[in-house]
Parts: C-alpha cells; sequence; structure tokens
C-alpha cells in the first residue's frame, strides 16, 4: 500500500495534475460560497468540461471541487449569515456571531484549519480502512438509519441551551415540512393541495437561503434601516498557533464523526455537522459560548463537514455505492468515462485509486494555501457598504433558488422560508432547527417504515446497534429538559 500510494503521489506531483487540483479548489471555493449551488451541483456543472481529460486528471478535478465547495459554504455562513452548503449552517451559528463581535478573522482561520485537518483526517481513513469500513456500512439495516437519524435530532437539546422548547417546537416544524411531497412508500401525495409543483416537497436549497438570508434582510426592513446588523469593529488579528492547539481534541475528534458518518450511504455532512457540534458543546468547558461566538463550534462543524468528504468515498470506490449527493454525480462521471467504482476498480486500475487518494492529501493542503490566502480578502466583506451588501444578499438568494430547477415556485418558497424565518427569528424561535428536521425527516420517515416493513416493530429492540442508538437519543433529549425542570425549580 505505501509504495502505490508513493506511485500515485509521483503521478499527482507533475504539474498538470498539480493544476488542476488548484483549479478545482479555487472553483469548487467559489461555488460552495454561493448560496443555492451545492456540492452536488457544482461536480455536476463541471462534468461536461472533462470529456477530454484523462479518465484521472478528470476524477481529480471533479474530486476537488467536492473538497473546495465543502469548505467554501461556510465563507458566506460566516460573513453575511448565508450558509453556501446546508451542512455550513451549524457553522454559522457562532461563526457569524464571532463577525458580528468584529472577529471575523478568528472565524474564518478557525474555519480553514479545522476543515484543512479534518479533510486530511478523513482521507486517511480513506486510504487505510476503505474496504472494511464500506463492508460495514452496507450490512446496516433500515432501523439502524432510522436510530441514526433520531439520534442526529437528539442534538436538537444541546443546541437549544435554555430555549429547549422553543427549539424543540421549531424541529417539529421542520418534520411537518418534510411531509410534503410524496409519499416516498405508497408513491401517494401528501398535503400538496393540487399543486403539481408540491409533489416534490419543498426543496432545502430555497428553504435554507430563505430561512438565513432573506430573514436577515426582513429583519433588517422591520427595524426600519435598510443595513445589516452593525458589526463590531474588525479589529481582530488572524489566530496565532496556540489559538489552534487549544482546539486540537475538538478538531480530531470531530473529524473522526464527520467521516465515520460520511461512510453510511445516504447521511451526509449535514448530520456529521449537528452531531458533532452537539457533542462538543457536551464536553465543553465552556458550553454557554456556543451560539455566542464559539471558535469550538465552528471547529466541530467544519472539521465533520470536510471529514465526511474522505467517508462519503470509501463506500463509492469500494462498493460503487455513493455515500453522498456529490458521490452520485461521482459514479456518473466515472461510467462517462468507462471506469465501474467498486472491487473490481481496485484490481484493474490500482494506479487510479492511488492517484485519487494521493490528490485528495494534496487537495487538503492547497485547500489550506488558498483559504489563508484568501481569508484575509474575505474578512474585507465587513468593510462593503451594508447597503448594498444587503441587496447583493437578496439577489444571491433569489437568483440561487431559481438555479435549482429554474422554477419561480422555488423563489417564492424563498420568499415564504425568509417569512416563516423572520417571524421566528422575532418571537425567539431557533432556525438552525428547523433545517435539522427537514433534512432528517424524510430519512427517518423512510427507514422507519421500510424497518416495520421487513421485520416488524421488534427489529428497533433486537439489533443492539438500533437499540443503543435509541437509547443515546433517548437520553440526548431527557437530560437537558431535566436539567432545565430542575433549574427552574432551584430559581423558584
Amino acid at each position: 500500500m505505501i509504495e502505490s500510494l508513493f506511485g500515485g503521489l509521483g503521478t499527482v506531483m507533475a504539474l498538470v495534475p498539480l493544476i488542476t487540483i488548484v483549479v478545482g479548489i479555487v472553483l469548487g471555493i467559489l461555488i460552495g460560497a454561493m448560496p443555492g449551488l451545492s456540492p452536488s451541483m457544482g461536480v455536476a456543472l463541471m462534468v461536461p468540461f472533462t470529456y477530454g481529460m484523462s479518465p484521472t486528471l478528470a476524477l481529480i478535478l471533479l474530486v476537488g471541487i467536492y473538497i473546495g465547495s465543502s469548505y467554501g459554504g461556510s465563507i458566506t455562513g460566516i460573513m453575511v449569515n448565508a450558509p453556501g452548503t446546508p451542512s455550513a449552517v451549524v457553522t454559522a451559528i457562532d461563526g457569524y456571531a464571532l463577525t458580528r463581535q468584529g472577529k471575523p478573522s478568528t472565524a474564518l482561520g478557525t474555519s480553514i484549519i479545522a476543515s484543512s485537518v479534518g479533510g486530511m483526517f478523513g482521507t486517511l481513513i480513506l486510504i487505510l480502512f476503505s474496504v472494511p469500513l464500506a463492508a460495514a456500512a452496507v450490512r446496516f439495516h433500515p432501523s439502524e438509519y432510522f436510530a441514526f437519524a433520531l439520534f442526529g435530532m437528539a442534538t436538537i437539546a444541546t443546541l437549544a441551551g435554555e430555549n429547549w422548547g422553543k427549539a424543540f417546537i421549531a424541529m417539529l416544524v421542520g418534520l411537518l415540512i418534510a411531509t410534503v411531497g410524496t409519499d416516498p412508500i405508497s408513491g401517494h401525495e401528501r398535503f400538496t393541495f393540487g399543486f403539481t409543483a408540491l409533489s416534490d416537497g419543498f426543496l432545502l436549497i430555497p428553504a435554507l437561503i430563505g430561512m438565513f438570508a432573506l430573514s436577515e434582510v426582513f429583519r433588517g426592513i422591520e427595524k426600519g434601516e435598510f443595513k445589516l446588523e452593525k458589526l463590531g469593529k474588525v479589529s481582530d488579528k488572524w489566530p496565532r498557533f496556540a489559538h489552534y492547539w487549544k482546539l486540537k481534541w475538538v478538531t480530531l475528534r470531530s473529524g473522526a464523526i464527520g467521516t465515520l458518518v460520511g461512510v453510511f450511504p445516504g447521511a451526509g455532512a449535514t448530520i456529521g455537522s449537528f452531531i458533532s457540534y452537539g457533542l462538543a458543546k457536551r464536553f465543553s468547558k465552556q458550553p454557554e459560548q456556543f451560539g455566542q461566538g464559539s471558535a469550538e463550534g465552528v471547529t466541530a462543524s467544519e472539521a465533520a463537514d470536510s471529514g465526511s468528504v474522505g467517508g462519503a468515498m470509501v463506500p463509492l470506490l469500494a462498493l460503487g455505492i455513493p455515500g453522498s449527493a456529490p458521490t452520485a454525480v461521482l459514479i456518473g462521471a466515472m461510467m462517462i468515462h468507462d471506469l465501474t467504482p467498486g472491487p473490481q476498480l481496485f484490481l484493474r486500475n490500482p494506479e487510479m485509486i492511488y492517484a485519487i487518494f494521493a490528490a485528495m492529501l494534496v487537495a487538503q493542503f492547497v485547500l489550506l494555501f488558498v483559504g489563508l490566502a484568501g481569508g484575509r480578502l474575505w474578512v474585507k466583506v465587513a468593510n462593503i457598504p451594508k447597503e448594498l451588501l444587503y441587496v447583493l444578499i437578496t439577489m444571491m438568494a433569489l437568483i440561487g433558488s431559481f438555479a435549482v430547477r429554474n422554477t419561480l415556485f422555488d423563489v417564492f418558497c424563498c420568499l415564504g422560508f425568509g417569512l416563516l424565518g423572520w417571524w421566528m427569528r422575532r418571537h425567539g424561535y431557533p432556525l438552525a432547527p428547523v433545517i435539522l428536521g427537514l433534512v432528517l425527516g424524510s430519512i427517518a420517515e423512510t427507514n422507519f417504515r421500510r424497518a416495520l416493513m421487513m421485520d416488524g416493530w421488534t427489529i428497533f429492540f433486537s439489533r443492539p446497534v438500533t437499540l443503543t442508538l435509541i437509547i443515546l437519543a433517548a437520553l440526548s433529549f431527557l437530560i437537558p429538559m431535566t436539567n432545565r425542570i430542575r433549574a427552574i425549580r432551584h430559581r423558584a
């Protein structure tokens, strides 16, 4: 394996592959930073440009875009609270809070280091354990996927803090929205009220953009001043090594969580980010800082997000099963170049596999360099006139929503979710739980019903992994609620 990896590094370190990696990373960052263009959309948009390339160069470019876009979503989330990707929602919770305190350099510096280290961790896991980890993930029963989604939703108790009740209601709103559209099992339409456009339900991207970006616009209009909430004086400097060293255990733990979550097909980076954030807060010495501008919160989210990239590549390369939406697009790209992902790929094209491994390692260093170099420019977003920035945010939100399916319906959905987010902010309801419910609702429902049809209700108690995850989810819900009740009684 070591010799093969060095052979792959020899292939990647030539001039053309290195330029390809840099181009892929830069394009990926730009795509991820644009609300509405997800990593899967970015990879799909660039597939036609790879037709004339060799299969190895084509995959290096597309993987670079995947890695770069996974990080790029955090930039707009930190600077203007408009997450470019669903998983960047968690980063924006503390990242935007730091920006409002006049510390965008701290947030951006923490984000890029956590992304690079988490991505390196995920790539190493991919190289060392791709086959056994993928084999374990494929054996998972639908009941385990349901329990996994349930455990992800249990992080709401950690995200909420003292506002547990409103956060729980907000998550229920997200779960209700997730039921709109075609039933995943029976095929019947639910809550569409005769509107054909609702057959596919509410898409995540317009909802995400509206809830976080447009709600800020509407809140500013309500205050009577057409500008963003005034930022603190941008006086912080780029973090020193000591700052990153304090976050080493959070970075490593979150990178491991993101990688393991990414291995499970369909789980995705968003679930890993929420779970990592919840665990980071639970183990933190300063949990009260989370949501108010915690560097640990930014680290947990970004390390898990980037770690999930390597994890999602495990089932793709080892078994030909996509671990995420971008890897599903990568399967199509591989087939265009007459490649069949799976065990045979390791036998027929081992040099290509290890070239991809080496390219992913090199891409993390390129991401680190580009992120550190460009970060100082992104900080200057805080100095853009707020009236202009507000107009740009609105334009990006509407154009990004339209670009998903090229329909005005998604634009109106974005506006509707913006109004919903504004109303919830006004009455003290957090927004992240709505997205959590929307993302995990369909995963939990589909796998719950499949498990029941396959083995009946006893399957949730007879499989050890399922039962363990359900117990952990229940404890995650009940312990914060119990502590909250005790605190109320103690004050009384």
